[in-house]
């Protein structure tokens, strides 16, 4: 199975690192968040990557046609013009970068590279979400609903603490951490899809999450997957911040591909 990123817009909404690269190859720890959403999937064996390409997508090509030597050890004979390489180490991935357009929205991007994906039931994700999905079951269950799509409903990150009121409400009995269960579900931007969903996109335009999916809807074809375990999207610095504190603490609850339970990868 297939999964495609969409790459290619411009984050101005953390415009404090996307000046000069795309958002995609923002870091969390010493790594673009990209790769990281890229390591869960490959955690759950899909390892052929489509990524829609837009803002700066130069820079991620060459992101990924550096990647060999990025993360390897190497010994670089000048005089011989030789390059030796050590403990060589990759990741089992096909990446396939398509410039799907600098104003092309999500939709648009989609219908652009549908000659790379065949036939075949494939996955659609953003490139800046990062969690604990259980990409197996998610798959398995968008077959057996046997609709178009289906979308992974998350619960909304809480930015603030929630106040514990008394039953009448005229008093405040104690304060503690927001909890999932106090926001509303949102779209997780992991999907599972047909291919016939590409046939809903008419153009550039068109958004993913306007006509096509509120025409799924409609049609009774978008099933919905709960995902009540950890999500995040990086929209923002403070966004970047709080996932970069837990990858440096140890605690980053999407580093699923180093959990023997979870990973068919056995390079992990």
């Amino acid at each position: 199975m297939k999964v495609v990123i969409l790459a290619g817009g411009y984050g101005t909404r953390i415009s404090e690192e996307t000046g000069t690269i795309p958002k995609p190859l923002v870091e969390i720890g010493t790594m673009p968040i990209l790769w990281h959403i890229m390591k869960i999937y490959s955690a759950h064996g899909l390892n052929d990557f489509v990524i829609c390409l837009g803002y700066k997508g130069h820079l991620i090509k060459e992101y990924f046609l550096n990647y060999f030597h990025r993360t390897n050890n190497l010994t670089i004979d000048l005089a011989n013009n030789s390059v030796q390489v050590h403990s060589v180490t990759s990741e089992p991935w096909r990446v396939t970068l398509v410039d799907t357009g600098l104003g092309t929205m999500t939709g648009g991007r989609l219908k652009r590279v549908r000659e790379y994906l065949g036939n075949e039931t494939f996955c659609l994700t953003y490139g800046d979400g990062v969690g604990n999905v259980d990409i197996t079951a998610l798959t398995a269950y968008h077959k057996r609903q046997g609709r178009l799509a289906t979308v992974t409903a998350v619960h909304q990150p809480g930015r603030f603490g929630t106040l514990d009121l008394s039953p009448d409400k005229t008093q405040v009995n104690g304060f503690r951490e927001k909890s999932p269960e106090d926001g509303s579900l949102i779209n997780g931007g992991y999907f599972v899809c047909e291919p016939g969903v590409i046939d809903y996109i008419d153009r550039d335009e068109t958004v993913w999450e306007q006509e096509p999916l509120k025409q799924f809807v409609t049609e009774k074809q978008l099933a919905v997957y709960y995902h009540k375990g950890y999500w995040q999207n990086m929209d923002t610095l403070r966004d970047k911040h709080v996932l970069q504190e837990l990858w440096a603490a140890g605690n980053a609850p999407w580093k699923i591909w180093q959990d023997p339970a979870i990973s068919k990868d056995p390079r992990r």
